[in-house]
């Protein structure tokens, strides 16, 4: 599901609230005061969407990304008057600011493509690398057309490898991203998965998953 967190949702931004949920988006609103708190304390959405069309300058959006509240991964997006274009500093290190008022179309466009350079999920809410295709909505998984059965973690374990392509991860981090942190098993966990999904999708044209020796893994996207 793609989660939104809208960062003081206005009265006139209701209607794109309504909009986005009709869309198929889970969204979330909390005044600017909150958005930190509320970071801290529930699940990372998939974007944020901040709205600064009523305030004096940049300093909301600023705190909240210096914090490293968000993960790697998602898109980050600032709504901002024509009034503001000269005022606000383009070196605030979102992703993608949008005149508004604009249309629900336009702003789910730009989330897309923020989404697809962060994580490379695709306007098809999918992952690609090759043959191998992530639908991340229906949680499927094509290798050269042909579906792949997977077990739950060893989907979770491959879309957040495909997502974060050519970074290493130690077992520790993988075990802490994929499992959480309250998962008591050992790192053996991590390499049994990984064979796992080797014997589902590797042979002689395919290979995915690299490993780094003494440190852990690496996804490597197709060339």
């Amino acid at each position: 599901m793609n989660r939104i967190l809208l960062v003081e949702a206005s009265e006139d931004l209701q209607t794109l609230v309504q909009e986005l949920q009709g869309a198929g988006y889970a969204v979330s609103a909390c005044p600017s005061g909150d958005a930190v708190v509320y970071l801290e304390n529930e699940a990372c959405p998939d974007a944020v969407v901040i709205n600064l069309t009523h305030q004096p300058n940049d300093a909301i959006a600023r705190e909240l990304l210096a914090d490293d509240l968000l993960p790697d991964q998602a898109a980050s997006i600032v709504l901002m008057s024509p009034a503001q274009v000269k005022s606000l500093d383009s070196t605030l290190p979102v992703d993608d600011f949008l005149l508004w008022p604009s249309t629900t179309a336009e702003l789910v466009a730009r989330l897309r493509r923020a989404r697809w350079r962060r994580s490379g999920v695709d306007s098809d809410n999918a992952v690609r690398c090759g043959d191998l295709v992530m639908d991340i909505s229906s949680y499927r998984v094509f290798l050269s057309g042909h579906p792949i059965d997977l077990t739950y973690k060893e989907y979770e374990l491959l879309r957040f490898l495909a997502t974060h392509p050519d970074r290493v991860f130690t077992r520790e981090a993988l075990l802490n991203h994929v499992w959480g942190y309250e998962f008591y098993g050992g790192a053996r966990t991590v390499d049994v998965h990984v064979r796992r999904l080797r014997s589902k999708l590797e042979d002689a044209d395919h290979s995915f998953i690299e490993t780094v020796r003494n440190v852990g893994y690496r996804f490597k996207p197709a060339p």
